[in-house]
């Protein structure tokens, strides 16, 4: 893959992902709806990193390092990186039971439509930089 379809690659995908985290919205399945916005940031993340890096993204989750990786992290708001490190503990905490019911608890309908709305913008923004 050349360089254009490596972004075009990770853009699709999370936007996949964005639909489906709207789809386990509308069925209350909170856990996955996290799950999925995290997901959709890390794509964005790495759609990034193709676009403005000679290499791959690493395999990493890490939002924070990836952001860092494509030199955005430095012009992101306060408030965005506050959400990137929210965002983050989503992938850990919704896949191992221990940390489930926990994670449950916090979320609802109105803390999982904040974590949909956020991930749209901050999807927005990262793109419309690289």
């Amino acid at each position: 893959m050349d360089k254009e379809e490596k972004v075009k690659y990770w853009l699709d995908i999370a936007e996949y992902d964005l639909e489906t985290a709207e789809a386990m919205y509308s069925t209350g399945r909170w856990l996955y709806v996290a799950f999925m916005c995290h997901q959709v940031i890390e794509k964005t993340l790495k759609a990034c990193w193709c676009a403005t890096q000679s290499e791959d993204p690493p395999y990493i989750h890490n939002h924070k390092r990836l952001a860092a990786g494509c030199g955005l992290y430095e012009n992101m708001s306060e408030d965005q990186r506050d959400f990137l490190e929210t965002i983050m503990l989503y992938n850990i905490e919704a896949r191992y039971p221990e940390s489930k019911d926990a994670l449950a608890r916090k979320l609802g309908k109105d803390v999982c439509r904040t974590l949909i709305d956020k991930t749209k913008t901050l999807h927005q923004w990262i793109t419309e930089r690289c």
